[in-house]
């Protein structure tokens, strides 16, 4: 009987460590269905979806100016199938191989001043690669934070946290749907990723064996090539870096939040007003620049930036805003980011 037992217990634990083996293995062919997979689980991308450790070839990433959404913490990866790698790009996004798929976990920790303990999952949206051309879908977690399901149509979740001061904050945050996503991810005519380019990678990540310069680390595991050392490769500061002159955060923070929509190739071409990073004519990117029309997202003011006063500037009133009718950008957040309104006053205020 003994011996039966024993017998049962190590075919449990060859049957347990198969199972972890083929969990820890990427599922390409789902990934490349045209019908998305139910359960977040599904394509394999985590080994252990629960406590939402990559699975093999699944590398996590960072961006050093990130989009603002709601106060979120995120948490990113890349995955490119097995002997692919991305194309380096100076200015856009990489170009990526069919099968690549960027995964973007939404979480809030439940004590800000805590960003590693009690944190609650809420959605983790996937861009893939294929063959058509890039889709992308959002999967809610479950109440136990098991693992999350595909939600097309969207879905508004409350949620709350205490913030890094210690104040209680609250929102009903707003899962897109897949219009709104393409509200923001539309190039040209192509719907394309915003985050994964140079000048956000380019700087050291704390993976779990090394630190890193993220743009060395795609290249040296095969997933990017063509790119220079980071040295030759663009830079954007960091939000808070205090080093970094006050006009280099200004214009990556409009970068990153608005320039999806706010280019030439963008949404929002028709305005005129293009934030991207290297962009150098004044008068595009707002410097005294009237627009192109003067409904009621104007506030009544007569320039997207009105130097030395931004109590008087279209671009600061419509960010400082929530109204459905006035705010930018117009979805992907439901409270205003203080800290970004505050970067882009004190900008306005020191411009000539």
């Amino acid at each position: 009987m003994v011996v039966a037992v024993r017998f049962f217990v190590f075919l449990s634990m060859i049957a347990a460590f198969f199972a972890e083996q083929a969990g820890a293995e990427v599922n390409d062919a789902a990934l490349m269905k045209k019908r998305p997979a139910k359960l977040l689980s599904d394509y394999g991308l985590f080994s252990d979806v629960s406590a939402h450790t990559p699975a093999d070839g699944v590398l996590p990433y960072s961006m050093k100016m990130p989009l603002f959404t709601d106060y979120a913490h995120k948490y990113r990866f890349v995955y490119i199938p097995e002997g692919m790698s991305a194309t380096y790009s100076e200015h856009e996004v990489m170009e990526f191989p069919v099968g690549t798929t960027l995964i973007k976990t939404f979480a809030y920790p439940a004590d800000f001043r805590k960003p590693g303990e009690n944190i609650r999952r809420i959605e983790t949206r996937l861009l893939i690669r294929q063959e058509a051309g890039w889709n992308a879908w959002a999967y809610v977690w479950n109440e136990d934070q098991s693992d999350a399901v595909l939600k097309v149509a969207g879905k508004t979740l409350p949620v709350s946290w205490i913030d890094e001061t210690g104040e209680s904050r609250s929102i009903d945050y707003v899962v897109p749907n897949k219009n709104q996503c393409k509200g923001c991810h539309t190039l040209g005519r192509e719907f394309t990723p915003i985050g994964p380019k140079a000048r956000y990678l380019n700087f050291s990540y704390e993976y779990d064996d090394e630190k890193k310069n993220q743009i060395t680390k795609w290249v040296e595991t095969g997933k990017l090539s063509g790119a220079p050392t980071p040295d030759k490769a663009p830079t954007v500061p960091e939000f808070d870096d205090l080093t970094a002159s006050l006009d280099r955060r200004a214009r990556a923070y409009l970068d990153i939040n608005c320039a999806h929509c706010h280019r030439s190739e963008g949404p929002a071409s028709t305005s005129g007003l293009f934030l991207t990073y290297g962009e150098t004519n004044k008068v595009t990117w707002g410097y005294k620049k009237t627009p192109v029309a003067a409904g009621r997202g104007s506030g009544g003011f007569s320039v997207d930036i009105e130097p030395g006063q931004p109590e008087k500037s279209i671009l600061l009133y419509r960010v400082n805003s929530v109204d459905p009718g006035v705010m930018m950008p117009e979805v992907g957040r439901t409270t205003i980011h203080t800290e970004g309104v505050d970067l882009l006053k004190e900008w306005i205020k020191k411009l000539e």
